[in-house]
């Protein structure tokens, strides 16, 4: 085989990947990642109020959902209604992400479009073989009735999704309540869309040491329930203060994180942070899950955390009260420990600004490992 022939094999065995924002908030989160230039993916924002719709200027295609049914106007916050609507565009839908290896789909659970068209979405990247990771929020605890509508939208996921990615609003107010409820929604956005940027570049850029596609689909495919924790820490054992932060304050409530079927761990360092760091990170992780069957990681630099380390874990197939229903008796949720929320906090105020300040050919150095128990 020739060098042009090897190249040529590489372009086409790259996966494919699209994002789908769906309502106003999968929009909104869909807007943040195509900020930060997605790498080797398409970007689609889909929604049935026109108005809001109308201001994705970002995305590389955007989708007026139900414009029979709804007419532009939204659909009153009324998941049947997005659902319906969602389904008026199947064909569309369908033809977009045809050939698609590797399926987000983003929406803010609880209203009407994004919470009603998700599963329909979410139901075509299943029959057209694709993986398929959904990333939703759900609404803060005493907005109930939105919470029984993203509960049954997450009920309704599981069927055709392979994972779900849950960051609860009430979690996010336990390491970001003192932040403005602005700032507070956008590290919300800016979780979700982090992780669907650093996975999609981890497998597509070729210029990385890869995550490979087969082992995120062996800790994603059928995972279940998700939730995601993060971690940061600086100074002397800095490592197992983040890992420790990012698996004890996940942002979902879950029954036990020791029975996650799978963990999927991205680390960033500074200049400073050396392979036996990322390597012991993997190895606390599998000390805190030791039942999981996979755990994945993956590693880069960034020059402006220099002393610092920042880890993101993704623990899948998780079990969670909130798909039960909300606790009856009234309990007193564990206070997180001050020295835990105050770096946290940090960690969170600086993944909203800190891609604005890097430029994006800056990652000098990537590792990736993966180990199957």
């Amino acid at each position: 085989m020739t060098r042009e022939e090897l190249l040529e094999k590489v372009k086409t065995s790259r996966p494919s990947v699209a994002v789908v924002g769906l309502g106003g908030a999968g929009c909104n989160i869909a807007t943040w990642i195509a900020d930060k230039k997605l790498a080797g993916g398409k970007i689609i924002a889909a929604n049935t109020d026109a108005a809001h719709l109308s201001t994705m200027t970002r995305a590389d295609k955007i989708i007026l959902l139900g414009e029979k049914l709804c007419r532009g106007h939204g659909c009153g916050g009324f998941p049947e209604r997005g659902a319906e609507a969602a389904k008026e565009n199947l064909a569309e839908l369908k033809g977009d992400i045809q050939g698609t290896n590797l399926l987000f789909l983003v929406a803010g659970l609880g209203g009407g479009s994004g919470t009603g068209a998700i599963p329909v979405v979410a139901g075509l990247g299943r029959e057209s073989g694709a993986l398929t990771i959904a990333c939703v929020t759900i609404p803060f605890t005493i907005e109930m009735t939105r919470r029984e509508k993203a509960r049954d939208a997450i009920k309704a996921l599981a069927e055709v999704s392979d994972s779900i990615v849950v960051i609860d609003n009430s979690k996010l107010r336990e390491v970001a309540g003192n932040l403005p409820l602005k700032d507070a929604l956008a590290v919300a956005n800016a979780l979700i869309g982090s992780f669907v940027k650093n996975l999609t570049d981890t497998i597509t850029q070729p210029s990385l040491v890869n995550l490979d596609y087969a082992d995120l689909r062996a800790v994603m495919e059928r995972g279940g329930i998700s939730s995601i924790g993060i971690g940061e820490g600086d100074g002397q054992d800095r490592v197992e203060k983040a890992v420790s932060q990012a698996l004890s304050t996940p942002l979902l409530d879950i029954t036990d994180v020791s029975t996650a079927y799978g963990v999927l761990i991205h680390i960033v360092g500074g200049e400073d942070m050396t392979l036996d760091e990322v390597a012991v990170a993997g190895e606390l992780i599998m000390e805190k899950v030791p039942n999981t069957k996979r755990v994945i990681w993956g590693a880069k630099v960034d020059p402006n955390l220099t002393g610092k380390v920042r880890v993101m874990a993704v623990l899948t197939g998780v079990t969670c009260p909130f798909l039960s229903g909300e606790v009856k008796q009234k309990v007193v949720a564990p206070q997180i420990p001050k020295e835990v929320v105050k770096p946290l906090r940090e960690a969170m105020e600086h993944m909203v600004k800190a891609q604005e300040s890097i430029p994006r050919e800056t990652i000098s150095k990537a590792a990736v490992f993966s180990k199957e128990r």
